[in-house]
């Protein structure tokens, strides 16, 4: 699947589409953007969380690159953010994420980098709260 920025390259990624790659130089200086979704996901099977995550006053930018680190570990255990969102002062991140099986979600949890990442922030590290949701 390919989508031009100008297009709707967010829409893909809500509706569970992964970034493959990036095409840079299109005229008027847009992007052409290519995503690939398995047809074999159950969808029954996902398994979505909400996580309100908030970081220490004085390690935010830490924070927010431990997240950035952490978050980029989710496609190898089937896992995405759907969206993320940040408060004006910085402090405060929501994330939207699914997984597309609960195996996934338990693999993300104990993925030995994940883990290393956190403890190397010790007292600095994020706080989370994540909440399993479900559409209504």
């Amino acid at each position: 699947m390919s989508s031009f920025s100008f297009q709707a390259p967010e829409f893909y990624r809500r509706h569970g589409y992964l970034d493959t790659g990036r095409r840079e130089g299109i005229p008027g200086g847009h992007v052409d953007h290519h995503f690939w979704k398995s047809l074999r996901t159950d969808p029954a099977a996902a398994v979505r969380l909400v996580a309100l995550v908030e970081f220490p006053a004085d390690a935010v930018e830490a924070g927010q690159r431990y997240e950035d680190a952490v978050l980029a570990l989710l496609g190898r255990h089937g896992g995405r953010v759907e969206r993320r969102q940040r408060t004006g002062d910085g402090r405060t991140e929501v994330h939207l994420i699914r997984f597309d099986t609960r195996t996934g979600y338990d693999a993300f949890l104990v993925d030995p980098e994940r883990v290393a990442l956190r403890a190397a922030l010790g007292d600095a590290a994020p706080q989370a709260r994540v909440l399993e949701v479900h559409e209504v």
